[in-house]
């Protein structure tokens, strides 16, 4: 349930960007992560299906709900987090 809830904060989240994030190609979704200083990431939406990334969007739901300061997907984890987390997925 958590996991639509997110996805359908997603949804939201990304019809409500701006144009850069909006920007993203077909099959990817633009995110904002960092903790101080946010870098812009495209990930597949494949990703939507990986527990691992579905508890990282859990945090960011807990900490910013659906309203996200920089007007994408913001996942508040250190980089390396996130970078470790979904190089995972590549294998």
């Amino acid at each position: 349930m958590a996991f639509v809830r997110s996805l359908l904060g997603a949804k939201k989240i990304l019809s409500r960007s701006t144009t850069a994030a909006s920007a993203a190609p077909k099959g990817f979704l633009a995110v904002y992560v960092g903790e101080s200083q946010k870098k812009r990431y495209l990930v597949p939406i494949s990703y939507l299906n990986q527990p691992s990334f579905q508890a990282l969007l859990s945090k960011s739901e807990e900490e910013f709900g659906f309203d996200h300061p920089m007007g994408g997907l913001t996942i508040p984890c250190p980089e390396d987090t996130f970078i470790n987390v979904t190089s995972r997925f590549q294998r």
